[in-house]
């Protein structure tokens, strides 16, 4: 990678990239951010790829009818949003077309019905993030934010809009709040968890704080109404700054349960759109009284617990033990006695003797991580549930899947939709209805 000469040219964009810049053909094409599509624009190529130029947008010569004065001065610079100059019509419209595309290209496959897309605050919606923190000794300041949209730097940052309150109006007291500790320097990293009963925020610590510094952070903690937690190594070392309060949670009030959480766990990170997606799951897999749920990839109960209500029994099955527990402890707190969970790696393909694999299942629900859920894809096939409902938060990886669904076992790809976890970026999450219907005599044929 070479810098390239900075000739100014001009032209029409007529895309977005993944990471939300827009595309420019005619000749080499060059991703430009903050272009939009239908925009034509002068820009400056900055660097050269194999495949593509990365370009500095210079001035919008035609503007898109859809381009909006982005609300948070940080824009452009923070690399916590994308697509803040895009109307929120537009950037849902953007997001359609991104699955549809890549459903059409990798799954070659197309929904039966599309369903409307999940949207909901676009503002403040944020309860969980990883900040960066930094002293910048030649600015003589600790810096508290996002990275930079083109560079590795932790953003200076003086609020964030995105983030749900009270934690995005505490980006300048947490950098003040640095500036005073003796550990300025070895703390690196700042994790937020937004939930109903509180906000916590895990400070990543290098090394260990002073008596001073603690009567600080005791004091940042009471005057904003926040609990810290230090972490010296890993997730084990995490621990509450004073006597442990309760236990962090958020409600699922349609669906009648409430979750516990620890800090650093994932949990969904936009609560309303969360609470409609589980409320969408429920009714795309209509589960009866008398069926039975498999629940794979399921955290701490975030679907495994609703569908509990409505089915005779479910199974959830995770990788990560501590998940697993708080699952299990979720489920003892909700009075929910047909709800069990197993600890299984899912990256890998599943032993024929897994208590999990011995079913039957009427019903099957996927919400696999980025990778997707390559490695299960088979057994889930064999399961042969009436209903398959993938979440996913990955248009390529959910593609793949899906084909392998449809073409190789026989799945009729009943709907799919756009789920608007992220607004303002260009991270796409969608839902994938499958059935049954079909599936035996396809996989025969296969077989032959």
């Amino acid at each position: 990678m070479t810098r390239a000469p900075a000739a100014e040219e001009q032209g029409l964009v007529d895309g977005l990239t993944h990471e939300g810049e827009g595309v420019v053909h005619g000749g080499k094409t060059v991703f430009v951010a903050g272009a939009l599509p239908g925009e034509r624009v002068r820009f400056r190529r900055t660097r050269r790829h194999r495949q593509h130029d990365d370009g500095e947008l210079l001035e919008v010569l035609d503007p898109s009818a859809s381009r909006v004065t982005p609300r948070c001065e940080h824009f452009g610079v923070c690399g916590g949003c994308a697509l803040q100059h895009l109307s929120g019509e537009a950037q849902l419209a953007a997001k359609e077309t991104e699955l549809r595309d890549t459903l059409t290209r990798v799954a070659r496959a197309a929904p039966a019905a599309w369903l409307a897309p999940l949207a909901g605050p676009v503002w403040g919606y944020r309860r969980r993030a990883r900040l960066g923190a930094k002293y910048v000794r030649k600015k003589g300041t600790a810096v508290v934010g996002f990275r930079e949209r083109a560079a590795p730097y932790v953003a200076q940052l003086r609020h964030c809009e995105v983030l749900a309150p009270p934690a995005g109006a505490l980006i300048t007291p947490l950098a003040e709040l640095l500036n005073a500790l003796s550990i300025r320097e070895q703390l690196p990293q700042i994790e937020v968890a937004v939930a109903d009963n509180g906000t916590a925020l895990v400070l990543r610590v290098l090394a260990a704080p002073t008596a001073a510094d603690l009567q600080l952070l005791a004091a940042f903690g009471a005057a904003h109404g926040v609990r810290l937690y230090l972490q010296s190594a890993g997730l084990d070392s995490v621990r509450e700054l004073g006597s442990p309060g309760e236990p962090l949670r958020y409600a699922l009030p349609q669906a009648g349960v409430e979750l516990e959480f620890a800090p650093t766990d994932f949990i969904q990170v936009n609560g309303a759109i969360n609470a409609a997606l589980v409320q969408r799951a429920l009714e795309l897999l209509a589960p009866a009284a008398s069926s039975t749920v498999l629940d794979l990839f399921c955290g701490l109960g975030n679907f495994t617990l609703p569908l509990a209500r409505r089915a005779a029994r479910v199974v959830g099955v995770e990788g990560d033990a501590a998940l697993i527990e708080r699952a299990r402890g979720n489920a003892r707190r909700n009075g929910l006695g047909n709800a069990e969970f197993h600890v299984a790696d899912l990256a890998a393909a599943p032993a024929a003797t897994a208590p999990w694999r011995q079913g039957p299942y009427t019903h099957v629900l996927l919400d696999p991580p980025r990778l997707g859920a390559r490695a299960v894809l088979e057994t889930v096939a064999a399961l042969a549930p009436q209903r398959l409902l993938y979440i996913s938060c990955h248009p390529g990886s959910l593609a793949r899947d899906l084909g392998v669904l449809v073409h190789e076992h026989g799945f009729a790809f009943e709907a799919a939709g756009v789920v608007d976890m992220f607004p303002h970026t260009a991270h796409v999450e969608s839902l994938a209805l499958l059935s049954r219907q079909g599936a035996s005599a396809a996989a025969a044929a296969t077989r032959t």
